[in-house]
């Protein structure tokens, strides 16, 4: 097990107990290794997380590939491609297209799309706003895979699905 911690200087002080009060810095790193049998020393330091809880947490989220059909998806390198090719897409494609490939086979109304990819919920939302960037996603997409195995499906009046062929 591998922990990452930032410690500010007066929880830092408190959990190492090995800084002169005068040094002056923001914060110190601390990268931490344990072996499964080895809990004392966790235990001590998930302690002073639980009398401390105001600790800014950070999850880094090292999510692998994702691979559907003929689509591999880094999210973590925000790129897709399709067999060795990049596709090249925007920054909201890569996100409608990360969020349809997630829920692949449910239908997607415009509202969630919305909310998910835009990250905001406006009463009254221009379906046309989602509607070109899907159409723009779209012509990327069957471009690069003129061979694919999956759609993105328009739902009259609903949203769309992304499903297999």
């Amino acid at each position: 097990m591998l922990i990452l911690l930032l410690l500010r200087k007066p929880y830092f002080n408190r959990l190492c107990h090995c800084c002169r009060e005068e040094e002056d810095y923001i914060g110190r790193l601390i990268v931490a290794e344990f072996k499964d049998n080895e809990t004392r020393l966790f235990d001590e330091i998930m302690k002073v997380f639980r009398k401390y809880p105001d600790f800014s947490k950070y999850e880094v989220d090292y999510t692998t590939a994702i691979s559907f059909l003929d689509l591999e998806i880094y999210p973590d390198q925000r790129k897709v491609y399709c067999g060795k090719q990049e596709i090249s897409l925007t920054t909201k494609e890569f996100n409608l297209l990360h969020y349809f490939v997630a829920n692949e086979g449910r239908v997607l109304t415009y509202e969630q799309i919305y909310q998910n990819v835009w990250g905001n919920y406006v009463q009254d939302i221009e379906n046309n706003t989602i509607g070109s960037h899907v159409c723009k996603l779209r012509e990327k997409l069957y471009k690069a895979c003129p061979d694919r195995k999956f759609e993105i499906r328009c739902v009259r009046e609903i949203g769309y699905c992304f499903e297999a062929k």
